[in-house]
């Protein structure tokens, strides 16, 4: 493991000639693995990436533009994928090797860090076994498919003490911290409410269970989850539609949206680069939703095609919306962030942000703020974050922190067993339960196939 790192092959790497900046758009494979040839064996980062079909693959590409980093290992479950990865690697000249089991991945002495890129329900586990065994961790969002996980995987950063980064990569993005900066400011005035979204997606087609295709591993795809019949509709990206995997779209990017209302709220403690700890409760103390299959009734997906939820901070409000199958979304966003104030509100999403003033009697009551548009590669620097600070053994550098990932993925799941529940919960954030004692039945999850509940 590396204890300390100077900047000096980053200085010898001469990576800004490539692009004339580091965070540029994606670089060929085959052109960073010529440029990491510049950089010794006693410099290099070596990564493992577990779970590489989507995300896993993207994380992977973006990580290996830090000129230290080198991949070592691939692992999935489904053969197809990791051997269709391998082979685009050795165009490059990349040569990996690759398992369908983790724990062989994580016996291995020669790895540093590991990218959990699996479905939602596996996470937990791997996250807390990587940490046991001496390996920082670039966790994809959400976090935990429950509340429960999301505690033990911040116990387990605790006790082992590795650099673990959330793949909440907004929060590596200059734009959003200036919008941040700006709300802090008080120049929108009191606010009371904020407003998060997303409109986006399809309907999911019926599709009849079926064999699991040669070279996938379905028993350890499903892992702690239920046994079910194998079902293409559950396989790959939409998992996150179902129960058992994931939590649906309030979890797939309510986690990035709902992050940022908290975090620019006033004496946010989650922290960040955008806000520092110590404050308010990040918990909300009522939370309702209603929704359900209003789109498409009769789809494949369990959790609602269209949803709202509340979330009461006592003196402002949070407000989550999403609906599948429509693209038009307030402020003709399809997704977004809107800080309502009683001075005026502002826009933020993954474009730009900008301020639209109140008015009253014709007058406006602040300056407009023209669009403001992103300049960065947020995940390009969020991955470049996490090398680093894995390299100087620093957990506190990172940009996305696990209790950046646990607090906003527990609140996401709040709003989704309101739902379940059809009714207002009220949070005790002493006990770290609903007052509705029924409720509580989704906080800790049942785990099969003879794997445990992980214990820190």
């Amino acid at each position: 493991m590396h204890k300390s790192y100077s900047r000096r092959s980053f200085l010898r790497s001469g990576v800004q000639i490539i692009t004339g900046t580091y965070f540029a758009s994606v670089l060929p494979i085959e052109l960073l693995a010529e440029h990491r040839r510049r950089i010794s064996a006693a410099d290099a980062f070596r990564i493992a990436a577990i779970g590489i079909n989507g995300m896993g693959w993207a994380d992977l590409q973006s990580m290996l533009k830090h000129p230290n980093a080198r991949v070592v290992a691939l692992c999935d479950v489904d053969e197809n994928v990791l051997n269709r990865r391998k082979a685009e690697l050795q165009k490059a000249n990349i040569e990996v090797d690759t398992y369908v089991d983790y724990e062989r991945v994580l016996d291995r002495k020669d790895i540093d860090a590991v990218i959990i890129a699996t479905p939602d329900h596996w996470h937990c586990k791997i996250m807390v076994d990587a940490c046991s065994a001496g390996k920082h961790v670039y966790c994809e969002k959400p976090v935990g498919r429950t509340i429960a996980e999301c505690r033990v995987m911040e116990a387990a950063q605790r006790r082992y003490q590795r650099v673990v980064q959330v793949g909440q990569w907004q929060r590596s993005m200059q734009h959003f911290q200036d919008a941040v900066d700006f709300v802090q400011s008080g120049k929108l005035g009191r606010i009371r409410l904020v407003k998060a979204w997303n409109y986006s997606g399809s309907q999911v087609p019926v599709q009849p269970d079926a064999p699991a295709p040669a070279g996938v591993h379905y028993e350890k795809w499903l892992g702690p989850a239920p046994e079910r019949p194998f079902n293409p509709n559950r396989f790959h990206y939409n998992f996150r539609w179902f129960y058992d995997y994931a939590g649906g779209l309030m979890t797939d990017w309510g986690v990035h949206l709902i992050d940022y209302a908290m975090l620019a709220m006033p004496a946010s403690p989650i922290g960040g680069p955008a806000s520092p700890a110590g404050g308010l409760d990040y918990y909300p103390k009522k939370i309702t939703a209603i929704g359900g299959k209003y789109g498409f009734p009769s789809d494949a997906e369990q959790w609602p095609d269209t949803l709202t939820a509340l979330f009461d901070y006592q003196d402002f409000a949070i407000q989550w919306e999403h609906a599948r199958g429509i693209n038009l979304g307030p402020f003709e966003r399809d997704h977004g962030i809107a800080y309502i104030g009683e001075n005026g509100t502002l826009v933020l999403d993954r474009g730009g942000w900008e301020v639209i003033p109140e008015q009253t009697n014709h007058q406006q009551k602040m300056e407009p703020v023209a669009r403001q548009h992103a300049v960065d590669n947020g995940l390009d620097k969020h991955t470049y974050n996490f090398v680093e600070a894995a390299l100087a053994n620093q957990p506190d550098q990172v940009h996305a922190p696990i209790t950046a990932g646990t607090r906003v993925a527990e609140v996401c799941h709040m709003g989704n067993i309101a739902w379940l529940t059809g009714e207002v919960l009220h949070w005790d954030s002493q006990s770290g339960q609903f007052q509705e004692q029924h409720a509580n039945r989704w906080i800790t999850p049942e785990y099969h196939h003879g794997i445990a509940f992980p214990q820190v």
